[in-house]
Protein backbone atom coordinates (compact mmCIF):
# COMPACT_ATOMS: atom_id res chain seq x y z
CA UNK A 1 0.00 0.00 0.00
CA UNK A 2 1.44 3.56 -0.81
CA UNK A 3 1.67 5.49 1.81
CA UNK A 4 -1.03 8.31 2.80
CA UNK A 5 -1.12 12.07 4.23
CA UNK A 6 -3.98 11.88 6.30
CA UNK A 7 -4.32 14.56 8.23
CA UNK A 8 -7.63 16.48 8.73
CA UNK A 9 -7.64 19.51 10.07
CA UNK A 10 -10.19 21.71 9.53
CA UNK A 11 -9.86 25.93 9.54
CA UNK A 12 -13.56 26.68 10.03
CA UNK A 13 -14.17 30.48 8.26
CA UNK A 14 -10.77 30.22 7.09
CA UNK A 15 -11.08 31.38 3.36
CA UNK A 16 -7.78 31.13 1.06
CA UNK A 17 -8.38 32.77 -1.97
CA UNK A 18 -7.36 30.78 -5.06
CA UNK A 19 -6.38 32.16 -8.65
CA UNK A 20 -7.11 30.11 -11.43
CA UNK A 21 -4.01 29.91 -13.83
CA UNK A 22 -4.14 31.77 -17.28
CA UNK A 23 -4.95 29.06 -19.74
CA UNK A 24 -1.57 29.51 -21.95
CA UNK A 25 0.51 28.49 -18.92
CA UNK A 26 1.79 25.26 -20.80
CA UNK A 27 4.50 23.99 -18.44
CA UNK A 28 7.19 21.55 -19.85
CA UNK A 29 5.76 17.79 -19.88
CA UNK A 30 8.68 16.04 -20.57
CA UNK A 31 9.16 12.30 -20.47
CA UNK A 32 10.04 12.34 -17.18
CA UNK A 33 7.07 13.82 -16.04
CA UNK A 34 5.14 11.44 -18.51
CA UNK A 35 6.48 8.40 -16.42
CA UNK A 36 5.63 9.92 -13.40
CA UNK A 37 2.08 10.45 -14.60
CA UNK A 38 2.00 6.98 -15.96
CA UNK A 39 2.31 5.60 -12.21
CA UNK A 40 -0.32 7.60 -11.21
CA UNK A 41 -2.70 6.39 -13.59
CA UNK A 42 -2.07 2.70 -12.12
CA UNK A 43 -2.16 3.99 -8.80
CA UNK A 44 -5.44 4.94 -9.57
CA UNK A 45 -7.00 2.23 -11.68
CA UNK A 46 -4.97 -0.16 -8.90
CA UNK A 47 -7.68 1.94 -6.55
CA UNK A 48 -10.61 1.65 -8.10
CA UNK A 49 -10.58 -1.68 -9.05
CA UNK A 50 -9.48 -3.08 -5.42
CA UNK A 51 -12.47 -1.58 -4.06
CA UNK A 52 -15.62 -4.36 -3.29
CA UNK A 53 -18.32 -1.79 -6.09
CA UNK A 54 -18.03 0.24 -8.72
CA UNK A 55 -15.87 3.01 -8.93
CA UNK A 56 -16.30 6.14 -11.35
CA UNK A 57 -13.69 8.90 -11.92
CA UNK A 58 -11.65 11.63 -13.08
CA UNK A 59 -8.34 13.94 -12.49
CA UNK A 60 -7.54 16.90 -14.57
CA UNK A 61 -4.91 19.37 -14.73
CA UNK A 62 -6.12 22.58 -14.38
CA UNK A 63 -2.78 24.24 -14.95
CA UNK A 64 -2.91 22.51 -18.80
CA UNK A 65 -6.72 21.26 -18.55
CA UNK A 66 -5.61 17.87 -19.67
CA UNK A 67 -7.15 14.95 -18.52
CA UNK A 68 -4.88 13.22 -16.40
CA UNK A 69 -6.69 9.99 -15.28
CA UNK A 70 -10.25 8.69 -16.19
CA UNK A 71 -12.14 5.71 -15.39
CA UNK A 72 -15.88 5.52 -16.49
CA UNK A 73 -16.22 9.30 -16.29
CA UNK A 74 -18.65 9.46 -18.73
CA UNK A 75 -21.59 7.14 -17.19
CA UNK A 76 -24.13 8.17 -14.67
CA UNK A 77 -23.50 7.52 -11.15
CA UNK A 78 -26.32 8.36 -7.96
CA UNK A 79 -24.67 11.33 -6.78
CA UNK A 80 -26.27 11.91 -3.54
CA UNK A 81 -25.26 14.76 -1.89
CA UNK A 82 -22.61 16.24 -3.95
CA UNK A 83 -25.83 17.32 -6.59
CA UNK A 84 -25.73 20.47 -3.94
CA UNK A 85 -22.85 21.63 -6.17
CA UNK A 86 -25.16 22.22 -8.99
CA UNK A 87 -27.79 23.30 -6.33
CA UNK A 88 -25.61 26.52 -5.24
CA UNK A 89 -24.71 27.86 -8.70
CA UNK A 90 -27.97 28.31 -9.94
CA UNK A 91 -28.30 29.82 -6.50
CA UNK A 92 -25.76 32.16 -7.10
CA UNK A 93 -26.89 32.68 -10.63
CA UNK A 94 -30.30 33.95 -9.24
CA UNK A 95 -29.08 36.35 -6.71
CA UNK A 96 -27.01 37.93 -9.01
CA UNK A 97 -30.06 38.39 -11.79
CA UNK A 98 -31.90 39.73 -8.20
CA UNK A 99 -34.44 37.37 -8.59
CA UNK A 100 -33.56 35.78 -5.13
CA UNK A 101 -32.41 37.72 -1.49
CA UNK A 102 -29.54 36.21 -0.17
CA UNK A 103 -29.65 37.42 2.56
CA UNK A 104 -33.28 38.09 4.25
CA UNK A 105 -34.43 35.74 6.67
CA UNK A 106 -37.67 34.01 6.79
CA UNK A 107 -39.12 31.45 9.08
CA UNK A 108 -38.48 27.90 8.21
CA UNK A 109 -41.64 25.88 7.61
CA UNK A 110 -41.87 23.08 9.63
CA UNK A 111 -43.50 20.70 6.98
CA UNK A 112 -40.07 21.09 4.79
CA UNK A 113 -38.27 19.75 7.66
CA UNK A 114 -37.02 16.00 6.96
CA UNK A 115 -34.25 13.65 8.31
CA UNK A 116 -30.99 12.69 7.39
CA UNK A 117 -27.83 14.72 7.32
CA UNK A 118 -28.16 18.07 8.81
CA UNK A 119 -29.05 20.64 11.81
CA UNK A 120 -32.23 22.22 11.05
CA UNK A 121 -34.27 19.50 11.53
CA UNK A 122 -33.40 19.42 15.32
CA UNK A 123 -33.78 23.29 15.78
CA UNK A 124 -37.82 24.80 17.41
CA UNK A 125 -38.31 27.88 15.67
CA UNK A 126 -35.45 28.40 12.36
CA UNK A 127 -35.61 31.71 10.80
CA UNK A 128 -32.76 31.71 8.18
CA UNK A 129 -32.13 33.38 5.32
CA UNK A 130 -31.15 31.50 1.65
CA UNK A 131 -27.64 32.35 2.12
CA UNK A 132 -27.22 30.59 5.60
CA UNK A 133 -29.74 27.65 4.35
CA UNK A 134 -27.01 27.11 1.51
CA UNK A 135 -24.23 27.22 3.84
CA UNK A 136 -25.64 24.35 5.81
CA UNK A 137 -26.77 22.56 2.49
CA UNK A 138 -23.03 23.03 1.85
CA UNK A 139 -21.10 22.81 5.30
CA UNK A 140 -22.93 20.11 6.73
CA UNK A 141 -24.99 18.77 3.87
CA UNK A 142 -28.05 19.56 5.96
CA UNK A 143 -31.12 17.91 3.89
CA UNK A 144 -33.93 20.17 5.23
CA UNK A 145 -31.88 23.29 3.95
CA UNK A 146 -31.18 22.28 0.44
CA UNK A 147 -35.05 21.63 0.47
CA UNK A 148 -35.67 25.22 1.22
CA UNK A 149 -32.90 26.47 -1.35
CA UNK A 150 -34.60 23.62 -3.91
CA UNK A 151 -38.00 25.27 -3.43
CA UNK A 152 -36.49 28.45 -3.65
CA UNK A 153 -34.53 28.33 -7.12
CA UNK A 154 -36.55 25.60 -8.84
CA UNK A 155 -35.91 22.01 -9.69
CA UNK A 156 -36.25 22.62 -13.19
CA UNK A 157 -34.18 25.79 -13.51
CA UNK A 158 -31.40 23.74 -11.47
CA UNK A 159 -31.34 21.17 -14.46
CA UNK A 160 -32.15 24.15 -17.14
CA UNK A 161 -29.07 25.75 -15.72
CA UNK A 162 -26.75 22.29 -16.19
CA UNK A 163 -27.66 22.11 -19.48
CA UNK A 164 -27.01 25.26 -20.98
CA UNK A 165 -23.50 25.12 -19.07
CA UNK A 166 -23.15 21.91 -21.10
CA UNK A 167 -23.83 19.35 -17.91
CA UNK A 168 -27.16 18.07 -19.22
CA UNK A 169 -26.09 14.81 -17.29
CA UNK A 170 -25.90 16.69 -14.07
CA UNK A 171 -30.16 15.77 -13.32
CA UNK A 172 -31.93 16.94 -10.20
CA UNK A 173 -34.85 14.86 -9.57
CA UNK A 174 -36.10 14.89 -6.03
CA UNK A 175 -35.99 16.94 -3.35
CA UNK A 176 -34.10 15.25 -0.43
CA UNK A 177 -35.43 12.42 1.63
CA UNK A 178 -38.15 11.84 -0.87
CA UNK A 179 -38.43 8.00 -0.42
CA UNK A 180 -41.42 8.49 -2.69
CA UNK A 181 -39.36 9.87 -5.55
CA UNK A 182 -36.34 6.85 -4.58
CA UNK A 183 -39.12 4.00 -5.34
CA UNK A 184 -40.12 5.36 -8.70
CA UNK A 185 -36.42 5.37 -9.73
CA UNK A 186 -36.02 9.20 -9.90
CA UNK A 187 -32.70 8.93 -8.46
CA UNK A 188 -30.29 12.21 -8.72
CA UNK A 189 -27.49 11.43 -10.80
CA UNK A 190 -24.16 12.69 -12.86
CA UNK A 191 -21.14 11.55 -14.93
CA UNK A 192 -17.92 12.00 -12.67
CA UNK A 193 -16.64 14.27 -15.50
CA UNK A 194 -19.70 16.64 -15.28
CA UNK A 195 -19.37 16.65 -11.31
CA UNK A 196 -15.76 17.91 -11.83
CA UNK A 197 -16.26 20.44 -14.59
CA UNK A 198 -19.07 21.58 -11.60
CA UNK A 199 -16.37 22.13 -9.21
CA UNK A 200 -14.35 23.48 -11.50
CA UNK A 201 -17.00 26.37 -12.57
CA UNK A 202 -17.00 27.27 -8.93
CA UNK A 203 -13.43 27.02 -8.12
CA UNK A 204 -12.69 29.28 -11.40
CA UNK A 205 -15.52 31.47 -10.71
CA UNK A 206 -16.77 31.14 -14.63
CA UNK A 207 -20.10 32.78 -14.78
CA UNK A 208 -20.10 33.98 -11.97
CA UNK A 209 -19.29 37.48 -10.38
CA UNK A 210 -16.28 37.74 -7.87
CA UNK A 211 -18.55 38.01 -4.71
CA UNK A 212 -20.09 34.99 -5.56
CA UNK A 213 -17.49 33.19 -6.55
CA UNK A 214 -16.06 33.91 -3.08
CA UNK A 215 -19.21 32.74 -1.45
CA UNK A 216 -19.17 29.60 -2.84
CA UNK A 217 -15.43 29.00 -2.00
CA UNK A 218 -16.46 29.77 1.49
CA UNK A 219 -18.57 27.37 1.69
CA UNK A 220 -16.98 24.60 -0.08
CA UNK A 221 -13.55 24.86 2.51
CA UNK A 222 -15.78 23.90 5.55
CA UNK A 223 -15.86 20.81 4.12
CA UNK A 224 -14.53 17.82 5.73
CA UNK A 225 -14.69 15.12 3.55
CA UNK A 226 -12.08 12.15 2.12
CA UNK A 227 -10.38 14.66 -0.49
CA UNK A 228 -9.65 17.04 2.86
CA UNK A 229 -8.87 13.64 4.65
CA UNK A 230 -6.22 12.70 1.59
CA UNK A 231 -3.90 15.71 1.52
CA UNK A 232 -2.01 17.96 3.83
CA UNK A 233 -4.27 20.07 5.79
CA UNK A 234 -2.39 23.29 4.38
CA UNK A 235 -3.45 22.38 1.14
CA UNK A 236 -6.77 24.19 0.31
CA UNK A 237 -9.45 21.75 -0.50
CA UNK A 238 -12.60 23.28 -2.47
CA UNK A 239 -15.37 20.07 -2.23
CA UNK A 240 -19.03 18.34 -1.79
CA UNK A 241 -19.33 15.31 -0.67
CA UNK A 242 -22.02 12.54 -0.65
CA UNK A 243 -23.25 9.16 0.99
CA UNK A 244 -26.17 7.06 0.38
CA UNK A 245 -26.83 3.64 1.40
CA UNK A 246 -24.16 1.52 -1.16
CA UNK A 247 -23.13 5.13 -2.62
CA UNK A 248 -20.01 7.37 -2.49
CA UNK A 249 -19.51 10.45 -3.98
CA UNK A 250 -17.31 13.57 -3.63
CA UNK A 251 -15.95 16.06 -6.12
CA UNK A 252 -13.59 19.09 -5.80
CA UNK A 253 -10.48 20.92 -6.30
CA UNK A 254 -7.20 20.36 -4.39
CA UNK A 255 -5.45 24.01 -4.83
CA UNK A 256 -1.61 22.71 -5.39
CA UNK A 257 0.41 25.66 -4.87
CA UNK A 258 1.60 26.20 -9.02
CA UNK A 259 -0.27 23.05 -10.16
CA UNK A 260 -4.13 22.49 -9.02
CA UNK A 261 -6.04 20.11 -9.93
CA UNK A 262 -9.74 19.06 -9.87
CA UNK A 263 -11.41 15.78 -8.94
CA UNK A 264 -14.10 13.57 -8.73
CA UNK A 265 -14.49 10.03 -7.09
CA UNK A 266 -18.01 8.06 -7.53
CA UNK A 267 -18.55 4.85 -6.31
CA UNK A 268 -22.16 2.23 -5.94
CA UNK A 269 -22.72 -1.06 -5.45
CA UNK A 270 -20.37 -0.65 -2.28
CA UNK A 271 -20.37 -4.26 0.00
CA UNK A 272 -19.53 -1.08 3.05
CA UNK A 273 -19.23 2.85 3.02
CA UNK A 274 -15.63 2.45 4.00
CA UNK A 275 -14.89 1.34 0.49
CA UNK A 276 -16.02 4.39 -0.82
CA UNK A 277 -14.58 6.63 1.69
CA UNK A 278 -10.90 4.83 1.24
CA UNK A 279 -11.31 4.71 -2.29
CA UNK A 280 -12.03 9.21 -2.62
CA UNK A 281 -9.29 9.28 0.20
CA UNK A 282 -6.38 7.17 -1.81
CA UNK A 283 -7.15 8.32 -4.99
CA UNK A 284 -6.82 12.10 -3.46
CA UNK A 285 -3.79 11.22 -2.08
CA UNK A 286 -1.90 9.87 -4.60
CA UNK A 287 -3.13 12.61 -6.89
CA UNK A 288 -1.59 15.06 -4.61
CA UNK A 289 1.85 13.38 -5.16
CA UNK A 290 1.82 13.48 -8.33
CA UNK A 291 0.96 17.31 -8.76
CA UNK A 292 2.54 18.26 -5.49
CA UNK A 293 6.05 16.67 -7.17
CA UNK A 294 5.48 18.32 -10.72
CA UNK A 295 5.03 21.51 -9.06
CA UNK A 296 7.95 21.58 -7.01
CA UNK A 297 10.41 19.46 -9.66
CA UNK A 298 10.09 21.52 -12.97
CA UNK A 299 10.65 19.76 -16.15
CA UNK A 300 13.28 17.59 -14.52
CA UNK A 301 12.33 16.33 -11.30
CA UNK A 302 14.33 18.63 -8.80
CA UNK A 303 13.36 20.19 -6.04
Amino acid sequence: MRALIVLAALAAGALVHAQAPPASQKPANGPLQADLKAQLVRSLDEIATAADGVVGYIVTDLTTNERVAARLEREPFPTASAIKLSILYELLKQAEAGTLPLDAPKPVDRAQLVGGSGVLQHLTTPSLSLRDHATLMIMVSDNSSTNVVIQAVGMDKVNARMAALGLSDIRLRRLMMDAAAVKRGDENVASPASLARMAELLWRGEGLKPESRETAMGMLKLVSGSIRRGVPSGVPVYAKTGSLDGVISEAGVVDVEGRPFSIAVMTTYLATPDEGTSAVRDMAAAAWGYFDRVAKGGAYGRK
